[in-house]
């Protein structure tokens, strides 16, 4: 396996959408269907680490699937938007370093 780049990964989605999905669907039906995602990881990690029990229509279901469903649905919001993930996630990195570099280290609860 190669590691694969965010901004490669925004671009496959893109391709892959103009090949095979012959357009995106518009941001607020994506923006639902990310929702739904999160939902199916939720459930998933709810019975693999919580108290709930898997439904047999549960147990066939993986989380790094579900996972990569969120980041799909992410990236084509993403490359709707004009957003590069890319940037975006640096960006939101050193904000946090520079808020957080001591809060939580600091946290007598942790």
């Amino acid at each position: 396996m190669n590691d694969l780049t965010i901004k490669e990964a925004q671009k496959r989605v893109d391709d892959w959408i103009r090949t095979y999905g012959v357009r995106y669907f518009s941001e607020l039906t994506n923006m639902a269907i990310l929702t739904e995602e999160v939902g199916e990881l939720a459930r998933v990690i709810s019975r693999t680490y919580g108290e709930q029990s898997f439904k047999d229509s549960d147990k066939n279901r993986n989380i790094g699937d579900e996972m990569a469903d969120v980041m799909w649905v992410l990236m084509c919001l993403a490359n709707q938007t004009g957003v590069d993930l890319t940037d975006a996630f640096e960006k939101n990195m050193k904000k946090k370093t520079e808020r957080d570099s001591e809060r939580h280290k600091n946290n007598e609860k942790l």
